[in-house]
């Protein structure tokens, strides 16, 4: 994929001074970013966009970040999307070792720094390209 496209990221979380905070990141190195309030709408605008990117929060009321990337990875069409899933610093290291487990691409703590979250975009991307 060339680099002159822009990259669509698709942000499932429930908090939007997160999603907010994403896009003025991510907006700034020239991403699209795209906000989905919660799980349930997430996984339908993960079928509807086929964005380039998803960051899943693990903690969400209506649908939980798991069932999300479950959803996702039984899908064909969507089994190759790239998730970086954003997990709060309590949450236990099973949560953890279970993204290993369940090989997401990339996973941050919140709250995290502007350059880890770029740093992990684009680490992902790299991945994903090479």
């Amino acid at each position: 994929m060339n680099n002159t496209t822009v990259k669509k990221i698709l942000c499932i979380e429930d908090e939007p001074e997160m999603i907010d905070l994403i896009r003025l990141i991510l907006g700034r190195r020239g991403f699209d970013v795209i906000g989905a309030a919660g799980g349930m709408e997430g996984i339908k605008m993960v079928r509807e966009l086929l964005p380039d990117l998803v960051l899943l929060d693990l903690m969400m009321p209506d649908m939980d970040g798991w069932e999300v990337y479950q959803q996702m990875k039984a899908d064909t069409t969507t089994r190759d999307i790239p998730v970086i899933v954003v997990t709060a610093k309590a949450q236990n290291i099973d949560k953890v070792l279970g993204l290993h487990i369940a090989k997401v691409d990339d996973y941050i703590a919140k709250p995290f720094g502007p350059q880890e979250l770029m740093d992990s975009v684009e680490k992902v991307f790299k991945q994903k390209s090479s």
